[in-house]
């Protein structure tokens, strides 16, 4: 049977390890209050993208960019290579997989964690290194291009990118977003023959326009989702700290009682020994 100071001397491990918790907590509510705050989304330019492609008809263009083919879809996975994040790269990888099987896709892993769980479910990938605030635009442009070489040599035929999103600070999910092909919504006002008719004299190609637009968009949307993901981060490491603080102390709990129990035992077989000493001396 083990002794009472082993319970005690684990309720103490557990209660430090539970303080060194709280604090990573706050530092996890910090770092989604600040990643939150610089979280930004360009919409002049996809009000202007927009503008220019409701003014022409797009069905005229033949372009990889607009039409996927028969040709395999990329899926892009971000993951995490920060701590404490398991379960939510999990999930994403799961969900990638999930679509590679349903549309014959390739698949490419943001994070080399998640490349393990790619390789779990035997699963070749091409892999990236995880985001990083400070290099987030690079990151976004080098995938970016990559990408767009591959849709444009027709390796690839689309992009859907798999991702965690914060909803709110304790509600995150895993988001599909299909980018290429690229699609807007439509203009109402289009072919109704009202101010949304337009009259477009070109310079270039059409189709070179539609590339070269397309390519900053896609560019600056993965630069916005992988600044999503980070968010998603914080708000799971806090989720995933609450959870094992809240075990901790469920833990404890047991833990107490059974240091209780240890001394009441040691204590009563103490005062029988001493009642049956003073007897042995009585007589």
């Amino acid at each position: 049977m083990l002794p009472a100071i082993h319970f005690k001397k684990t309720i103490d491990f557990n209660k430090n390890f539970k303080s060194l918790l709280e604090v990573l907590k706050l530092v996890a509510v910090s770092e989604y209050h600040r990643l939150e705050k610089s979280l930004r989304t360009f919409e002049p330019l996809k009000e202007v993208v927009t503008d220019f492609f409701n003014s022409i008809d797009l069905t005229q263009v033949n372009h990889p960019f607009l039409n996927a083919g028969d040709k395999p879809a990329c899926i892009l996975a971000v993951t995490s290579d920060t701590g404490l994040l398991g379960g939510i790269n999990n999930q994403v990888v799961t969900k990638a997989v999930d679509l590679l099987h349903e549309h014959q896709a390739r698949l490419v892993v943001i994070g080399e964690r998640g490349v393990g769980y790619a390789q779990g479910f035997g699963v070749p990938c091409v892999c990236y290194p995880g985001i990083a605030d400070a290099t987030r635009f690079v990151q976004s442009q080098e995938i970016r291009d990559f990408i767009v070489r591959k849709v444009v040599a027709g390796e690839y035929g689309g992009l859907k990118v798999v991702y965690p999103r914060a909803h709110s600070f304790v509600v995150h999910r895993v988001e599909v977003e299909t980018l290429l092909p690229f699609s807007i919504q439509e203009d109402p006002r289009r072919g109704t023959g009202g101010d949304g008719e337009k009259e477009v004299i070109f310079e270039s190609a059409p189709a070179e326009v539609v590339e070269y637009l397309v390519h900053i968009v896609i560019g600056q949307r993965l630069f916005e989702i992988f600044g999503m993901s980070r968010v998603c981060e914080q708000a799971a490491r806090y989720l995933h700290l609450e959870e094992s603080c809240n075990k901790i102390g469920e833990m404890n709990k047991k833990l107490y009682l059974q240091y209780f129990r240890r001394r009441h035992e040691v204590i009563d077989a103490n005062m029988r020994e001493l009642f049956a000493a003073r007897l042995t001396h009585a007589e």
